[in-house]
């Protein structure tokens, strides 16, 4: 019995890698793995010349796997935004985001400034979604989010 359950499952397995040819083993990539990576512009024009040390020394928005990271000027650190799900579009990618990780102190308390908390979104529709339009190879842009009126180029590497 247990030997005809080993052939069935041998059988199976062969068959399923026969109706699969090609495919490669393991995930596959998510759809917004193509954005991964530093990004500047967005709040200001993207600049003309910028090697990629000074680019990557202040990016405006990081893409990993499960997290969009965005800058603000009113605070040095990133609002960090957790995915929840992502799907391609045809001109891009839509993010559906998860509330932020973390809120950023609003003011100094010792000294009575209640400043207004950072944005938890991109100044978007919807502070929970995101879509992002390719404009090119290195450049997206965020259409209808008033934080990002300009587009935004990928930080090179080298």
């Amino acid at each position: 019995m247990r030997h005809t359950m080993v052939r069935l499952l041998g059988l199976v397995l062969g068959a399923v890698a026969l109706t699969a040819p090609g495919q490669a083993q393991g995930p596959a990539e998510p759809p917004h793995a193509w954005l991964f990576g530093a990004w500047i512009g967005g709040l200001y024009p993207p600049p003309v010349t910028l090697n990629a040390q000074e680019c990557l020394a202040q990016p405006v928005v990081i893409f990993t796997r499960d997290l969009v990271l965005r800058a603000i000027f009113t605070t040095d650190t990133y609002v960090q935004r957790r995915v929840d799900t992502v799907r391609a579009t045809a001109t891009g990618t839509e993010f559906r985001l998860i509330e932020p990780l973390e809120s950023t102190p609003a003011g100094n308390a010792l000294f009575g400034d209640q400043a207004a908390p950072p944005p938890a979104g991109f100044g978007c529709e919807n502070a929970n979604v995101l879509h992002v339009k390719r404009e090119g190879e290195n450049q997206i842009s965020f259409p209808h989010c008033s934080d990002f009126p300009y587009p935004l180029i990928r930080c090179s590497t080298r």
